[in-house]
């Protein structure tokens, strides 16, 4: 075995952390601050983009080919579409979530004069007012408003509080940790994807561990509006592994305990032997793991293909119920998922090739196919 032993303390309370600072996307700045924080009291330097998608190299006992992980800081939120004639606010989303999630929803908007609270409520609230019509109202988010907790019955109230059309707007938490290990909240995507990584770091640093090759733990800020994987990857990673939510819904085979490592989502299949790789790792090292597809999903791994990156990509998961709503996972699942990224991290470079961008068939992968098709490969395959 080579996984590595998890502090689920510190994971739960990293978690805790994240879930506390708001970090729709777009308005990431303070996210990241922490986070860097936290990677140099444990030694690391790291490096920053421009907009704060975060890189952190642990060396290894040779350059190439480089492997990486990679989660995202960002989560859902909302934006000022409109101030309003009655003094509240029309919305867009951040991301693709739906209004059903938002109604009734605690809130911060962020102006730049301040930030004020309120609460996202459907147009017709008040059942004393509108009876029966409360359950009959569309839902969408034309329907939807913040009642900012102001003195604010105009538009004109609004612009003098300092709101503006375009404010950022963050949607509480509200978290919860159960003493059975379950987690409820919102953003656990992909907070939770992130207090693993940071476990993970946490475990190769106090055990002094250097890895085969260099790993690259990378934490982007823009993942939900779907470009986030797509400006932190250097040209020297030949592997990207994705730690993102996985989907606990009827007709998916992702669960709340163990790893779920994604073979498909919306872009097409994952790597096909960084993901057999992934599951061996689980096997190898006692990790409980089951696979699934995910058919309206993409990560980070995605963004880094459509921008030009040529490497192998795959998705692990821990399962969420009530994806991108109010989110329910387990602690066992965080775990296993940091012990799997502490496994990848220490394994053996199986396909040397990748060390180079370009090459010859030397050295090149093989899939199973019929026994005359891999008569034919190995026929064709150069010696030198």
């Amino acid at each position: 075995m080579i996984r590595l032993p998890i502090d689920t303390d510190y994971l739960a309370d990293r978690l805790a952390r994240l879930l506390a600072i708001p970090s729709p996307s777009g308005y990431t700045d303070m996210i990241v601050r922490d986070c860097c924080q936290e990677l140099r009291r444990f030694g690391l330097e790291y490096e920053l983009t421009r907009r704060g998608a975060i890189r952190v190299r642990l060396k290894g006992e040779h350059e190439h080919p480089g492997r990486a992980l990679i989660s995202h800081l960002d989560t859902l939120g909302a934006q000022v579409k409109l101030l309003k004639d009655n003094g509240r606010l029309e919305l867009v989303p951040i991301g693709n979530w739906s209004s059903r999630f938002a109604e009734g929803a605690r809130c911060t908007v962020f102006s730049e004069a301040g930030f004020y609270r309120g609460t996202i409520l459907p147009l017709k609230a008040s059942g004393h007012t509108f009876n029966d019509e409360i359950d009959t109202q569309p839902v969408d988010w034309r329907h939807v408003e913040v009642r900012v907790d102001a003195l604010a019955r105009t538009a004109s109230d609004l612009e003098h509080l300092g709101v503006a059309v375009g404010d950022t707007v963050a949607i509480d938490p509200a978290p919860e940790f159960m003493e059975n290990g379950f987690v409820v909240s919102r953003h656990l995507d992909d907070k939770a994807g992130v207090a693993v990584m940071f476990a993970a770091l946490k475990a190769m640093v106090e055990e002094k561990v250097t890895p085969p090759v260099d790993v690259l733990w990378l934490f982007s800020i823009s993942e939900e509006v779907g470009i986030g994987g797509s400006s932190v990857l250097p040209h020297d990673v030949s592997s990207l592994v994705s730690i993102d939510n996985g989907t606990t819904a009827p007709g998916q085979n992702s669960e709340e305990f163990g790893v779920t490592i994604c073979m498909a989502d919306q872009t097409g299949p994952f790597d096909y032997h960084l993901t057999r790789k992934l599951a061996r790792l689980c096997r190898d090292n006692d990790i409980r793991y089951q696979k699934d597809i995910f058919r309206y999903y993409r990560s980070d791994s995605a963004a880094a293909l459509e921008a030009g990156a040529d490497v192998r990509t795959a998705l692990i998961t821990f399962g969420v119920d009530g994806s991108h709503g109010y989110e329910r996972i387990h602690m066992h699942a965080l775990r296993s998922l940091a012990e799997l990224a502490t496994a990848y991290a220490m394994s053996e470079v199986e396909i040397p090739r990748d060390a180079e961008e370009m090459g010859t068939l030397k050295g090149f992968t093989t899939q199973p196919m019929t026994e005359a098709d891999q008569k034919l490969t190995a026929e064709s395959d150069p010696t030198d």
